[in-house]
């Protein structure tokens, strides 16, 4: 439905555009019939139907002016895309071969809304795949982290972990064709908590923030997996152990969050180290590989400047091994500098707000692309974070780097 700001008409609810602009944008829209023509009251009943509906939406940079208490306090971020409520968790961001960004909308804030991808062109976004294969058990879609793989395919990790604990979490591939989606089909299950995807020549590794151990109820882990394997067809990981796959495991230590999601976001510097954090408690960890891809050693790595009390998505820019990382409790953008003693900086941060004009809020997922970062506003907030409620709009931040 379209929503107003201010005093609000509701349309039918069988007449819902993707986006919500504000009145003042409206009117002319309306006038001029720029917008969309006419509304569906069903959903497309094929992929390509659904990929041929566009919605174009510009930055919003005369947004309404945030409360004063909620002004940006560190950094700039500008509002890219408002979304609606059938697009309530923005979430993983890839960068395709063509340029575009996939980006992964699980819809956990309310997932009585399919999942979907979408596709960011510029200043435009769309439709990329809307018929995501549900777990037949949880007969739910929620795609994550996701990237391209060497095979020209699509991989994102599926987090069931809110629909059933019981390792029933996958990474599943999407099969592309002249850029376009084919078959969806699973390559690898038994993840508790599958989040970030990152490829590496012909490995994936994958993050499970819930990767249990009978003695360690509070374990995380990165595990990987090689392209040949995932080919041969689907793998089925050993909840539970030191499964084949599992190259390094990390225990969260639980604050007064409550929270004990562990390795979260994924990336390498330009030596090959990679990294991970913690989700529950905001350590960051190196992992270094021996020439075999086996792991040489893990260990802590200790930050300077400023404590990180969450780590989500996070991408490292490989020119200068700088970190930008989402600490979605802070409601904040981090940078540690690898290179210059693992620095910490703040490139954004604001208080509790509903992202209107671009501010943060709980940043998930991050993506560099030349120098702008794009900005996945999650919104779904754990006990003690700074975002203190998931509501409307749904928003997509950038910032443009010096």
């Amino acid at each position: 439905m379209l929503r107003y700001v201010g005093n609000a008409k509701r349309l039918p609810l069988d007449c819902q555009p993707i986006f919500i602009l504000p009145m003042r944008k409206l009117f002319p829209l309306l006038l001029s019939g720029a917008l969309l023509a006419s509304c569906q009251s069903k959903e497309p009943k094929t992929e390509a139907e659904a990929a041929s509906k566009e919605a174009v939406v510009k930055t919003d940079s005369t947004a309404s002016p945030a409360p004063a208490e909620t002004i940006t306090k560190i950094g700039n971020p500008k509002l890219l895309f408002t979304l609606d409520e059938a697009h309530n968790t923005p979430d993983g961001l890839a960068l395709a071969p063509n340029g575009s960004i996939i980006l992964s909308v699980p819809n956990l804030a309310d997932n009585s809304q399919p999942a979907s991808l979408m596709e960011i062109v510029g200043e435009t976004i769309k439709p990329f795949a809307t018929n995501l294969p549900v777990e037949p058990s949880t007969k739910k879609a929620a795609p994550m982290d996701l990237a391209y793989g060497p095979d020209g395919n699509l991989y994102y990790a599926e987090n069931q972990y809110e629909n059933d604990k019981n390792f029933k979490s996958r990474l599943m591939r999407v099969q592309i064709k002249n850029g376009r989606p084919g078959k969806i089909e699973p390559v690898v299950d038994g993840f508790a908590l599958a989040n970030a995807v990152v490829w590496k020549g012909n490995t994936i590794y994958v993050t499970d923030s819930q990767w249990d151990m009978p003695d360690n109820d509070k374990g995380s882990a990165i595990l990987r997996f090689s392209l040949a394997e995932l080919n041969k067809g689907v793998v089925h990981l050993k909840p539970k152990t030191k499964d084949p796959h599992v190259l390094a495991t990390f225990t969260t230590a639980v604050n007064e969050t409550g929270v004990d999601n562990g390795a979260d976001g994924l990336d390498y510097d330009s030596k090959g180290n990679f990294y991970t954090g913690s989700f529950g408690d905001g350590t960051l960890y190196k992992v270094s590989l021996k020439s075999d891809g086996s792991l040489a050693q893990q260990e802590v790595l200790t930050v300077q400047g400023k404590k990180i009390p969450c780590v989500d998505g996070l991408i490292i820019d490989r020119a200068t091994d700088k970190m930008y990382l989402c600490n979605s409790r802070g409601n904040a953008i981090e940078i540690v500098d690898l290179r210059n003693g693992n620095t910490v900086t703040t490139l954004a941060q604001n208080g509790d707000t509903d992202g209107s004009g671009g501010l943060l809020d709980q940043p998930a997922e991050v993506l560099l692309k030349g120098k702008r970062l794009y900005i996945s506003n999650f919104d779904k907030p754990e006990k003690k974070f700074v975002n203190s409620k998931s509501d409307a709009p749904h928003t997509m931040s950038v910032i443009d780097l010096k």
